[in-house]
């Protein structure tokens, strides 16, 4: 396979293997969020709920895109970490798997909502911080810290606005909508008016969508993390892209970068401008008169992969400085040429969208009974109106959504779980809420990142000692 031996092989099979077992569970664990609206309003059974949900899930990820499943192989500078040894990147690899995969499970287990999304940074940053403790000059710059920032801080928000957005839209409706039955608890056995049924059907349909396209993209983005670590030849850029097209796009940035005053730029942007420079001039070297990535030695592939992200990572850095002297149509036009350079390492093969689709599509319509009673049940003391589950997954889908067209990666779990919270305190205030249940969710919350970067960093070292 690819050239590998047979332990190497057996090993790049298992990562692939737990990548997909981490997306099915991912699928029976956050999409319970989205069908307890559904399931304790009675529009909806659960079995057609659930497979209603996975259906759409899977068309999430197939027509999501791939920003959020960079952003997540971005986490990790791959240039640094990338090394002659496949065996260093199987260990960084089965190390993140395994201690998101415990964590999520542990947590599903106990019926706890809790975030993938967390779980799985929480992975990724605890190798990243455990380079510091191997020999080299690696330390912090393991870790991308400008992408961990926005990642973290979306993160962060994300609650926060769904507890808060879905209050206000509790207020929009009763300011708007005067038919009292929506905001009743529903009759046990009896189906809700159509006309709501339909609300919440396309309320559940929309969070299931999107988080597909959001977290499904971190499937992706796990499997092209393993695939560049383990086989950097094959997958470092997309073969499917012309080469001097790429080509053309370097030279012209680099053109204009000649065009700026340096003397302007800071000792930081100053040595961005002689990476820019250095690396420009490199990778029209090696693509020289070729088309086609095909046409590169193996050997040679991933240094286009880390020329194109030193280039664009370090334009975008002088850009946002404002110490670049260019005119404002000569900013937009270089990034414009940044992003359309990004297209040779910015991509996934249909194979892989496609399997992480099945798994999470799959993974919706098992297991989702032990979080979907805790969030029906547990984070209000009443049951759930028709309203609020409509305000919640309203609420979640924008917010995700969203996320997803920045390419951020963002928790739905708790989107949603704070948007049932604040639904419930938009009604009867914060005595609404149960308390030990909160409470939970809250040290959860707390406790996911510390959990898993230790787990996942410890692993890592443990790995690296023994393979």
């Amino acid at each position: 396979m690819f050239g590998l031996d047979t332990t190497l092989t057996v090993l790049l099979i298992l990562c692939l293997v737990l990548a997909c077992f981490f997306e099915f569970i991912n699928g029976f664990h956050d999409t319970a969020n989205a069908v307890a609206t559904v399931i304790y309003t009675n529009s909806m059974k659960p079995t057609v709920a659930v497979v209603y949900s996975g259906i759409l899930n899977f068309t999430g990820v197939m027509f999501g895109g791939i920003a959020v499943a960079m952003g997540i192989v971005n986490l990790l500078p791959m240039d640094v970490l990338v090394d002659t040894n496949p065996y260093h990147g199987i260990a960084m690899i089965l190390a993140l798997l395994l201690s998101a995969i415990i964590w999520n499970f542990g947590t599903w287990y106990f019926g706890i909502p809790s975030s993938s999304s967390h779980t799985i940074i929480g992975s990724i940053l605890g190798i990243g911080l455990a380079f510091a403790f191997l020999p080299g000059d690696y330390g912090v710059s393991a870790v991308n810290w400008d992408k961990a920032k926005d990642t973290g801080l979306a993160l962060l928000i994300s609650p926060l606005l769904g507890f808060s957005v879905a209050i206000i839209m509790m207020f929009v409706f009763k300011r708007f909508i005067k038919n009292e039955i929506i905001y009743k608890e529903p009759i046990p056995g009896k189906k809700p008016p159509i006309w709501i049924r339909m609300m919440l059907w396309i309320t559940c349909g929309l969070v299931s969508f999107f988080h597909g396209q959001n977290d499904g993209q971190k499937g992706v983005g796990l499997i092209m993390m393993i695939l560049i670590a383990v086989l950097p030849g094959q997958f470092a850029v997309d073969s499917s892209i012309n080469l001097q097209s790429v080509s053309a796009n370097v030279n012209k940035i680099e053109m204009l970068m000649l065009k700026a005053d340096t003397v302007v730029l800071g000792g930081k942007e100053k040595k961005m401008y002689a990476e820019i420079m250095t690396h420009s001039e490199h990778f029209k070297t090696v693509v020289g008169s070729n088309f086609d990535a095909h046409e590169i030695a193996l050997s040679n592939r991933f240094s286009l992969r880390k020329d194109i992200i030193k280039i664009t990572k370090g334009a975008d850095k002088i850009i946002k400085s404002g110490n670049l002297s260019l005119s404002a149509n000569e900013i937009k036009e270089m990034t414009k040429e940044i992003k359309s350079s990004k297209k040779l390492i910015e991509y996934a093969p249909s194979w892989v969208i496609i399997v992480i689709s099945l798994c999470l599509g799959l993974g919706t319509m098992v297991g989702w009974k032990r979080i979907v009673k805790t969030v029906g049940e547990k984070i209000g003391k009443q049951h759930m109106s028709y309203a609020q589950g409509a305000s919640a997954e309203l609420v979640a889908s924008m917010g995700i959504g969203v996320a997803s067209a920045y390419g951020v990666p963002v928790s739905t779990t708790h989107m949603l779980s704070s948007g049932i919270a604040g639904s419930m305190v938009a009604k009867k205030g914060l005595k609404n809420l149960q308390k030990g249940t909160i409470k939970t969710i809250a040290l959860t919350w707390i406790l996911t990142l510390p959990v898993t970067i230790i787990l996942s960093g410890s692993l890592f070292l443990l790995f690296r000692a023994i393979l």
